[in-house]
């Protein structure tokens, strides 16, 4: 059925289509060509066609023809752009770079028409822009959907498997997702409270989408498997000293708008499953012991991590500190005190007490447990003790 795009059909001098189109199509492909560096044939041979099209459906338009059959084939087009990658910014700087051509042409000042006219055929290009805008747009996001949630789908399937212990080189070329030698495996925890002055009424999705595409943006080779209370993500390399790598968990609380901890292990593709465990009990240990947001590697916790393996050692370490069930003052100033790594300044701080206050704390404390904690080594054997009691199932702080 023809479209109406005013109380008249427009009649004026129309431009040869393929004249018309060979300007647009070598204007375009020029000025493409000082944005990218690659510019083959079949790229300036689609966007003869399209545009092409696109001036038969403007002139059929204008001339009050049937051109249903016409925007049948830019919607089946635009999906395919779609799922070639095509971006949809250059399709539309293609596409009106045709439009502002028709209509430079069509009303040229050598035609010579009058004021009604040139309204007229005012009123025509922009209907005719709604109308091809709408048409491609809309069949090009339906298929982008469909395109992103296949290639969503098979980047959680590779990551399961991975995780898992059972990624193949068959489904790594069926997902068409590659899969590197090794990887940084990251343990990431995301507080459900955001700090007061991050509180917006954010919804959990809404803050792990913005996650997500922090991820992309920041390593768009990494895989996640993440839920709004956290997850893990391997990111291809063994590299823990990478730039990028120091800066992703700022970059991730940010997106989230809350304060993100994170553990990092280097692992093989097949050892995955052991690092992401291992990742993930580096990530409790910083939890429990109430360690600052931030990254963290073996390294930093290897200590803690030593003191929490399980043994007759363990819950010696943790008795030490028995004594202080009955006193919860004392008990969170050794809790604070480790987790500012012993600074007695800044668990004062944290405290709202004066710096002579732990000081005289950590008299008592010597006092009920027999650790001095005012040398080298009692600082050490408090903090053991503190670590192993953070980790006794039967009695923990």
């Amino acid at each position: 059925m023809p479209l109406d795009l005013a109380d008249q059909p427009l009649r004026c001098a129309q431009p040869d289509v393929g004249v018309m189109t060979g300007r647009v199509v070598s204007y375009f492909v020029r000025d493409l060509a000082r944005r990218r560096a690659l510019l083959g044939d079949a790229i300036s041979d689609e966007l003869t066609t399209s545009t092409g099209m696109c001036a038969r459906i403007g002139r059929g338009i204008v001339d009050d023809e049937d051109v249903a059959g016409e925007l049948d084939w830019l919607t089946t087009a635009a999906a395919v752009w779609a799922r070639e990658g095509l971006s949809i910014e250059d399709i539309l700087r293609a596409f009106h770079e045709a439009l502002w051509a028709s209509v430079d042409t069509v009303f040229s000042p050598r035609n010579g028409y009058g004021d009604d006219t040139l309204a007229a055929g005012l009123r025509a290009s922009v209907r005719l822009s709604n109308v091809l805008s709408t048409t491609m747009i809309s069949a090009y996001l339906c298929e982008y959907r469909v395109v992103a949630g296949e290639h969503h789908t098979a980047m959680r399937t590779v990551t399961s498997a991975l995780l898992a212990g059972r990624a193949t080189t068959t489904m790594a070329r069926e997902s068409g997702v590659h899969i590197a030698d090794a990887y940084r495996v990251l343990a990431v925890s995301i507080p459900r409270r955001p700090p007061k002055q991050w509180q917006t009424g954010d919804t959990a999705r809404r803050r792990l989408h913005r996650v997500h595409k922090a991820l992309e943006r920041h390593i768009d080779t990494a895989l996640a498997m993440l839920s709004p209370d956290g997850g893990t993500i391997l990111i291809p390399g063994d590299d823990t000293d990478d730039v990028r790598f120091d800066s992703l968990v700022d970059t991730l609380s940010t997106a989230a708008r809350a304060e993100i901890t994170a553990a990092v292990v280097v692992s093989g593709t097949a050892d995955i499953p052991d690092a992401a465990q291992l990742a993930h009990e580096l990530l409790d240990i910083a939890g429990r012991l109430g360690y600052p947001p931030a990254l963290y590697r073996f390294e930093d916790l290897a200590l803690e991590y030593q003191l929490t393996r399980p043994g007759p050692g363990l819950a010696g370490l943790g008795e030490l500190l028995a004594p202080l069930d009955d006193h919860p003052a004392l008990s969170k100033t050794v809790r604070v005190l480790v987790a500012n790594n012993m600074n007695r300044q800044r668990t004062a701080r944290q405290l709202h007490v004066h710096t002579n206050t732990i000081i005289y704390r950590l008299g008592r404390i010597a006092a009920l447990t027999g650790i001095d904690a005012t040398g080298a080594t009692g600082l050490w054997q408090l903090k053991s003790a503190m670590v192993a009691r953070a980790f006794r199932t039967e009695k923990r702080w």
